[in-house]
């Protein structure tokens, strides 16, 4: 069959670690764009992967009939205006998570795939991990009994992310830890447990560690290195605790604290059993088994869950199917992150 054209928007670090090596590895792809508002990046990716043209405006390719799918990798104050031009445009578009800075912006995204008809996934691409649906159909099959409880924990040492920069500028992010990991493990949370509908909401967010840029002292910083004269104005921390109409979700994110481990794991409790899932590793099951307390280890062998995203998502666009990561789907973990933020905001619980 002919290969289907895709175009990549922003060639910064997802697209060049997750979405452009898992096209290149996927036989009914050709990419046909890089584009980036930074021409020496569009330019590199031209040169590394041996392919595409190098564009700097999206705005020149979206007339362009032989494209058929479009990856958006930029930061998130652009997500949603580039992927309602495109499915505008008529494309299938996987936007990076989150889907947008607020639930409002999330909304004229839903409203604009509507509109069109053209679909639109969002990369909550832990919806494609191997270990993640084991855990899934655990739990449809009823093996942990009636899930009424859910922590979850995303916590880090001193790890604020190229503090003074994008992701610690509200205008560009939206936020901070919640929106930059939170948003991965409470979407885990929503697809395991079958996307319960939040209820009420109570939370809140400090920032106090990363204020005084200058003085910061840090384990880790990805994305650095500091920005002196930047902004910080996001939360480096969270906490809260959701009801919904299924388990009771409570969390503590950071991406900065003063203790010394790092903690990143889901517990999903159940009246029959329980699990722990340690992100991006595998999980353990607790249970009873003929009267003995069991501990059954799961280390299920992966595939990379970024190429089985991008291969849905290709087939997806060839077959005019819609994914579990569709933004009508995601859409609940958007109001579920705005609801946070604003009960954070208010010093008080949001009703829903």
């Amino acid at each position: 069959m002919a290969k289907i054209n895709v175009a990549v928007i922003g060639c910064g670090t997802i697209a060049n670690s997750a979405h452009i090596p898992s096209y290149m590895n996927n036989e009914k792809v050709n990419i046909k764009y890089f584009c980036d508002i930074i021409p020496e990046r569009a330019e590199a990716a031209v040169e590394k992967y041996g392919c595409g043209k190098a564009v700097v405006d999206y705005r020149e390719i979206l007339d362009d009939d032989e494209i058929t799918a479009v990856s958006v990798c930029t930061p998130n104050y652009a997500h949603a205006e580039i992927s309602n031009a495109f499915l505008k445009a008529g494309k299938t578009v996987l936007c990076e998570k989150p889907a947008a800075r607020t639930y409002d912006e999330a909304l004229t995204m839903q409203k604009t795939q509507a509109e069109t008809g053209n679909a639109l996934s969002i990369g909550v691409v832990n919806r494609f991990n191997d270990g993640v649906n084991q855990i899934k159909k655990l739990i449809d099959a009823g093996e942990l009994g009636e899930i009424y409880q859910v922590y979850v924990s995303f916590r880090a040492h001193r790890a604020i992310p190229g503090l003074g920069g994008a992701f610690t500028t509200k205008a560009i992010a939206g936020g901070g830890v919640l929106i930059d990991w939170g948003v991965h493990f409470l979407d885990i949370v929503m697809y395991c447990c079958s996307d319960p509908e939040p209820k009420t909401v109570s939370a809140e967010c400090f920032s106090k560690l990363g204020t005084n840029i200058e003085e910061y002292v840090y384990k880790d910083m990805w994305a650095g290195p500091p920005v002196k004269d930047g902004t910080y104005d996001v939360e480096e921390y969270i906490t809260g605790i959701v009801r919904t109409n299924g388990p009771v979700i409570t969390l503590n994110g950071a991406w900065a604290q003063n203790i010394g481990v790092g903690e990143m794991y889901i517990d999903f409790i159940g009246t029959k059993a329980g699990i722990r899932l340690q992100y991006g590793q595998g999980f353990k099951v607790y249970g009873v088994k003929d009267g003995e307390l069991t501990t059954t280890p799961y280390d299920p062998p992966t595939t990379n869950h970024f190429r089985n995203e991008i291969n849905a998502f290709v087939d997806s666009a060839i077959n005019k199917t819609r994914l579990p990561s569709n933004i009508d789907i995601n859409i609940t973990t958007s109001k579920l992150m705005q609801a946070l933020y604003d009960s954070a905001e208010s010093h008080r619980e949001i009703v829903l």
